[in-house]
């Protein structure tokens, strides 16, 4: 516990507006708690509109001088950073898991995927392109440039609080953007301090300016509607989502919206079952399924049901629940009582409509927001964990007999993130990956995740892509400059 406290403490509770930490307008605070007891670890500022005004007036002030920052410089940042967290992994990652419950092995993981898109937009900032070309009549020369859009609004969720801050202030500093981030009100500390470490790295002063509130919509939808921001990067929900783009359409901000999935599984008959059961447990389990890219919906073929069923049901009845910074722990608690509350809803309503529990099912009494890892057999269509998103660990299952069945179901929902696919058939595997409606494929492995390539996805499931080559696209505008060769 001493170590927890200390960790904690370290960390800074403040605004960072300008290069400088302040305390929010009339030193108001809220409260940031664990999860695992219920029990506040600390209070961190609690902003006001107006101290989101603030934070825009910094990146507005630094985005001409920081624009014309050499790319080598902006990238040298970004590398410093990466080096930062990556010595100072178990410090970030068990204050990670005091304030989202994740296992102290999987925020481990986070702050590793987090640091490499540091290290992976280091590179992308020297090689920011354009173009030269001669006009079809030879008469004149085309010149294409890529500049920085100029101050960026970025808000992201509690589920991954330092993976989801790198993958956009890395693109964003490569650039030659500022910013405002807000980060979720349940997880501010993992982006408070990243903040300090860009600092430490060399990032100037009003580069980056973070702003946590309890008042998201108060704050964000001036900034929003400001002519002064540029652009709008948002993860999310759905529901949201779509409620911040009518906001940015005002000012025909530019937005990039990473938003809901409902990721459906597909195990097919000639799939290793071995693979398959083990790619399965990753997609649902990453994250305790709080995960966009959860696997929500396992679609099994018949004849191999109830072989994976029982597979699946031993490995997840085998989690060990628990504080996450606890040895030998597998699952910690959920984010909170509301998103408890939720998972217990879906799974009760599936088994009134005749789901069958195959392993968890049932709140356990006690501190803290823990869900059982759950297995259902025999999820009918009409269940309303098949249309929403669950983010729990909850493994819904459904057979199917014929491939078109199975594409069909998958693709049977306004979500298009990703999906998963298993089968051992050269054929089946390319041919049903062409089909299934969604930005990403798994195909026999269960992670999708990598700063190299581009993440997101189709129908309500976003807009735009973060990570990978497009990733610094989202930052960057085009000029095109006509000339004449006389």
């Amino acid at each position: 516990m001493a170590r927890e406290q200390e960790v904690v403490q370290a960390c800074p509770t403040e605004l960072f507006v300008g290069g400088k930490w302040r305390a929010a307008e009339g030193g108001k605070t809220l409260p940031v708690e664990d999860p695992a007891t219920g029990a506040t670890l600390c209070e961190v500022a609690d902003a006001s509109p107006a101290d989101g005004v603030a934070a825009l007036d910094a990146a507005v002030a630094a985005q001409a001088e920081w624009a014309a920052t050499p790319p080598r410089e902006r990238g040298e940042i970004l590398r410093r950073t990466y080096e930062l967290m990556t010595a100072r992994a178990d410090e970030l990652a068990l204050l990670m898991t005091l304030e989202m419950g994740k296992p102290v092995a999987e925020s481990k993981g986070e702050i590793a995927y987090a640091a490499e898109f540091f290290r992976w937009f280091a590179e992308e900032a020297v090689r920011i392109d354009g173009g030269y070309q001669v006009a079809p009549n030879g008469a004149g020369r085309f010149l294409v440039l890529r500049q920085p859009v100029g101050p960026c609004l970025l808000i992201t969720p509690w589920n991954f609080p330092a993976a989801m801050g790198a993958r956009k202030i890395g693109p964003a500093v490569a650039a030659g953007c500022t910013m405002v981030m807000k980060p979720a009100a349940q997880t501010p500390l993992s982006m408070l301090k990243l903040a300090e470490l860009l600092t430490e790295a060399g990032l100037p002063p009003g580069v980056l300016n973070v702003i946590t509130t309890s008042d998201s919509g108060g704050v964000m939808e001036p900034l929003i509607r400001d002519p002064r921001a540029r652009k709008l990067s948002f993860t999310g929900s759905t529901a949201v989502g779509r409620k911040l783009i009518e906001q940015s359409a005002e000012q025909v901000l530019r937005t990039s919206m990473e938003l809901g999935g409902n990721a459906p599984l597909l195990v097919f008959e000639d799939a290793d079952l071995d693979q398959a059961v083990e790619g399965a447990l990753l997609a649902k389990m990453r994250n305790g399924g709080e995960a966009c890219t959860a696997a929500n919906r396992i679609y099994v073929q018949a004849s191999v049901m109830d072989e994976f069923a029982t597979r699946l049901t031993e490995r997840m009845s085998a989690l060990k629940v628990g504080r996450g910074t606890e040895d030998g722990v597998d699952l910690g608690p959920l984010i909170d009582a509301v998103q408890r509350d939720k998972v217990k809803d879906l799974v009760d309503d599936a088994v009134e409509r005749g789901a069958r529990p195959l392993t968890g099912g049932e709140v356990a009494d006690g501190k803290g927001y823990f869900y059982p890892p759950t297995v259902l057999a025999d999820v009918p269509k009409s269940a309303r964990l098949q249309k929403e998103e669950i983010f729990g660990p909850v493994a819904p299952l459904t057979a199917f007999e014929t491939e078109d069945e199975a594409v069909a179901m998958a693709n049977d929902t306004e979500f298009g993130l990703v999906s998963y696919l298993f089968t051992k058939n050269v054929d089946r595997a390319l041919r049903v990956s062409e089909r299934l409606e969604s930005g990403m494929v798994g195909l026999n492995q269960g992670i999708v995740s990598n700063p190299a390539a581009p993440f997101g996805g189709v129908k309500q499931s976003g807009l735009g892509r973060e990570g990978g080559a497009p990733g610094i696209d989202e930052y960057l505008e085009i000029k095109y400059i006509a000339t004449n060769i006389g």
